[in-house]
């Protein structure tokens, strides 16, 4: 790990709120309505910029809530500050989560102003979507949410979809590709519904769990490339550069180095690691909080960190998988998050999760070169196409369920 932290990527909270009520929503506190003052972003990157930790390109991510509940206006104010604070070595890319229930015109107008990577939460075709996501009232959200899609790509605004698979969509590789080429949908991210916080997902007890999974990713991954309207699938397209990297390049997961992911409440509470851990609480680790960013210095909450259980406990999981996993230089010591939900500790190794984020998709890349090479021996004069540039490493260091 580094000597000294390398900041990545800041998850900001606008706000717990969320206006929609998802059945397998892991956030413990989205009915509470407070948004982070302008102050508390101020101090936040005054901070970050300051201590010389960022990264050349910085990541902001502004999710663990509705973002586009607050104001496109707080979001101007906000960005425009951050402009004034960033040093000129360092790029500052943001990026929203969205549900996408509320993007009008106004919002594209600010996602194109300012580069803004949009993220939509959508779980496919109408009945597959309002299984999960729901309203307050309990009826379906996809009337809303793929007006939202339709807007954004009125107005030319690039973004991507995140669906969460349930146990009815991993069969149904060829609905969601079919649902995706008819609304112009071509940047695709696959989320597999899970165990964290208050949510028990009943779908990784079933069986054959990573059978299915890479069943359902084969026909999607295959059936999008040989479509040629599909021009990114995460799965594949990020796991790529960290199989086919320069010999002895290490594989970075921002995840488990100390505050290379930062998560910030919309009290200015801080933690890192796993995002998720944002608003939980456990009887050993207590809150997972560092400090808070309104009265301690990153120099503070970056010696609490390196001291806290929590580092100590996540750092022997990362060792124990560098020790234990075949996958270990690929995906770089795993979620701490999903550790300590499904194995009961941060100390752990393999979980469902690392099996389906990483393992799988590992798997099938292997078994397509694998394919191709046979077909390069039997060929007389092979001809080798040379890999697609590889995305750059915050990018390639994005855990997979972030934007």
């Amino acid at each position: 790990m580094p000597a000294t932290p390398e900041i990545g990527m800041v998850v900001v909270q606008p706000t717990a709120f969320c206006n929609i009520a998802c059945t397998y929503c892991y956030l413990p506190d989205r009915s509470n309505t407070h948004v982070i003052a302008q102050s508390t972003v101020t101090r936040l990157f005054e901070e970050i910029f300051a201590s010389g930790w960022s990264c050349p390109e910085l990541i902001v991510v502004w999710h663990a809530g509705e973002p586009l509940v607050v104001p496109v206006s707080f979001y101007e104010e906000a960005f425009a500050a951050i402009d004034r604070l960033r040093p000129a070595n360092v790029v500052v890319k943001h990026s929203f989560q969205t549900n996408g229930m509320l993007i009008d015109a106004d919002w594209c107008r600010l996602f194109k102003q300012w580069n803004v990577g949009v993220g939509v939460s959508l779980d496919g075709p109408r009945d597959l979507h309002d299984l999960h996501r729901k309203t307050r009232s309990g009826k379906g959200t996809f009337d809303k949410t793929i007006a939202g899609v339709r807007t954004l790509r009125e107005n030319d605004v690039p973004f991507h979809v995140i669906s969460v698979l349930s146990k009815a969509s991993l069969g149904m590789p060829h609905d969601l590709l079919d649902f995706y080429i008819s609304e112009g949908i071509d940047q695709v991210c696959f989320n597999v519904e899970e165990s964290e916080g208050d949510h028990v997902s009943s779908l990784f007890h079933g069986p054959a769990l990573r059978q299915r999974y890479a069943a359902f990713l084969r026909t999607f991954w295959h059936e999008a490339r040989h479509s040629g309207r599909v021009r990114f699938v995460r799965e594949i397209d990020l796991t790529l550069p960290r199989v086919f990297r320069p010999e002895g390049a290490p594989t970075r997961n921002i995840q488990v180095e100390p505050l290379a992911m930062l998560n910030v409440d919309s009290h200015g509470n801080v933690s890192s690691f796993s995002p998720e851990l944002l608003g939980l609480k456990n009887e050993t680790y207590g809150d997972y909080l560092l400090g808070n960013i309104r009265f301690q210095s990153m120099a503070e909450i970056r010696d609490a960190c390196l001291a806290s259980p929590l580092y100590r406990d996540i750092s022997e999981g990362v060792r124990a998988c560098s020790t234990s996993c075949d996958y270990f230089s690929v995906c770089g010591g795993g979620a701490p998050v999903n550790k300590l939900f499904e194995n009961g500790s941060f100390t752990g190794t393999e979980t469902s999760y690392c099996t389906l984020t990483q393992m799988v998709p590992t798997d099938l890349i292997l078994e397509a070169y694998d394919r191709l090479e046979k077909g390069w021996a039997a060929a007389e004069s092979p001809v080798i196409n040379p890999l697609p540039p590889l995305p750059s490493g915050q990018t390639a260091a994005q855990p997979p369920r972030m934007p």
